[in-house]
This record gives structure tokens, sequence and C-alpha cells, in this order.
């Protein structure tokens, strides 16, 4: 079971480098990946400056990225979160080595962002694996597709609608 935690003297969590870190915040969840000595790495919008959160609706549109190294507990501040490995049985993680190799190679870094098919969940999983992939970015996708289908169904309704009633005049 993953360790849940946030930063305070109780509980401070225990992940180890090349670890994913998974932050909750009130509408969605930011991906880290720990780099050790209570560092992460993670992507924070290029136009917002030093803070370390993706809190802004500005930072969910934002295309462009700033991969930064920070600790853990000021990109956490008052949220909280758990060491999440998730993807550990569908694919092998990368030597821990290469992973902070990579990591490192990246920092500071502007990358292209995009909330479906590269956001920070891609990010950190890419540097794990190998691969990114975002459950997160399927669950929108699936439910971008919901909506499309509903509204499709609704106008092909009122489109029904509305020829029966010219047939009636």
């Amino acid at each position: 079971m993953a360790a849940i935690g946030s930063f305070c003297a109780t509980h401070p969590g225990d992940p180890q480098p090349g670890d994913l870190i998974e932050i909750f915040r009130p509408a969605y969840q930011h991906w880290a990946l720990y780099l050790g000595d209570g560092y992460i790495i993670n992507v924070t919008p290029v136009d917002e400056g030093p803070p370390a959160t993706f809190a802004s609706a500005k930072s969910v549109f934002s295309r462009k990225a700033r991969v930064r190294m920070q600790l853990l507990k000021d990109v956490v501040g008052s949220d909280t979160y758990h060491i999440n490995n998730k993807y550990d049985g569908t694919y092998a993680p990368l030597p821990v080595e290469e992973i902070i190799r990579r990591a490192e190679y990246l920092i500071d870094q502007e990358v292209s962002y995009d909330l479906l098919g590269n956001n920070c969940e891609h990010f950190v999983t890419l540097l794990r694996y190998g691969e990114g992939v975002s459950d997160q970015a399927k669950r929108a996708i699936g439910a971008i597709g919901f909506v499309t289908a509903a509204a499709g169904a609704f106008s092909l309704l009122g489109l029904l609608r509305s020829r029966s009633r010219e047939r009636q005049y």
C-alpha cells in the first residue's frame, strides 16, 4: 500500500529516489518524481514564475512548462500527497540511477505541455518507465467523449422534434 502523507511533524512520508509522488490538489492531482534529500522534479507553467503549483486555471491551458527541481514540502504546501508507483505492475521501472540522470538533465528545460497528451503525469512516468502514461488524461478524454456524445444526442433530439413540429403545420 502506498504511504499517504502531508508535511507535518507526525508523518512526513518516506519516498525513495525514483518514486512517483501524487499530490492531491482541490480539483485534480499533480505529479512529481522524487529525486532524494527532500527534492522532487516536476513541471510548472512557464508564465507563472516561481510558484510551484499548477493551481491556476491559466496553468491548465498553458502550452509550455518548465522542468523544476523543488523541495517536495514546498510543492505540496498545505495539500496532501502519497507515493504512487501504480504502473509498476504494467511497466518495469528503469534503474534508479538512469531515472535520476534523465531527470537532472531536464532541470530548467522548457517542455511542451498538453493537459490530455503531455501532462505532469506523462512527464514523470516517462522518466520512471521510459513511457509516458496518464490515467488522469484517459479519464478526461473519456469524460470529453461522453459529453460530446451526449451533446450530439441532445442536438439530434432537438432536430427530430423541430422536424416533427414542422410536419404538424
